[in-house]
């Protein structure tokens, strides 16, 4: 028989015990799913997770102590340090939050997580936002994620030395990146991606790597981001 891969490994960062102990349950009841690491507030998680190696991180953005934007922040830029290769180098951030229109979760996207999920999502919605994010082939609740954008628009059109960056970075897509670029900013898969522009999903994969290096983004939610930021995408398109 083949061997089966790796568990996907969780680390759960709630200030409520009883919310931790519902998630732990529903995550470790997954074959592919193990809850690796728990922790109480931001300061917690990074001491938890300099100790273990977790996947996917999910985390509550308010919280006493240090909240969930900042423990986001230093998590990443941690991973950032690390050597190219090393699994602590691609932890990835899932921040939950009661409203989907909430600034704490905007703050959360701009610090690198890859995206927000409503803490009142169903099951099978919370286990596939972990898997999806782990596989990096999608933006989780790309409805809930445009909608969040389309509310901040303006405030990501003010234009700063960053986004001027991300304007002439924008200018070196080829064409085909480009149509990419704006399929994944409207939160198509690399499946969807690769139906629409009669592609394989290898090359889909090829041209997305591509378009992240050159736009300096970590994930998927961040080239949506920059794509509202420079006008690619604008609200209710």
């Amino acid at each position: 028989m083949p061997e089966l891969p790796a568990p996907i490994r969780v680390a759960l960062v709630d200030d409520q015990q009883l919310v931790r102990s519902g998630l732990g349950m529903l995550i470790n009841s997954q074959p592919d799913l193990d809850v690796v690491a728990e922790a109480g507030n931001g300061i917690e998680a990074i001491q938890a997770l300099s100790a273990t190696t977790a996947d996917v991180v999910l985390m509550d953005v308010r919280m006493p102590g240090m909240d969930g934007i900042e423990a986001t922040r230093r998590i990443l830029e941690q991973a950032a340090a690390q050597p190219v290769g090393s699994q602590r180098a691609d932890i990835k951030i899932v921040v939950l939050t009661t409203f989907d229109l909430d600034e704490y979760a905007l703050a959360a996207i701009q610090a690198g997580a890859s995206g927000f999920l409503l803490k009142d999502a169903p099951p099978e919605e919370l286990l596939e936002a972990i898997r999806t994010v782990y596989r990096g082939d999608a933006v989780i609740a790309p409805s809930t994620t445009r909608r969040l954008l389309d509310h901040v628009a303006p405030l990501l059109r003010t234009q700063t030395p960053e986004q001027s960056e991300h304007a002439a970075a924008v200018e070196t897509l080829t064409n085909r990146e480009r149509e990419v670029f704006q399929l994944i900013a409207q939160g198509k898969s690399n499946p969807e991606i690769a139906a629409g522009l009669f592609l394989s999903e290898a090359t889909v994969k090829t041209h997305v790597g591509h378009i992240l290096a050159k736009l300096g983004a970590r994930d998927r939610v961040q080239v949506v981001v920059i794509a509202y930021e420079t006008g690619v995408v604008s609200p209710g398109t």
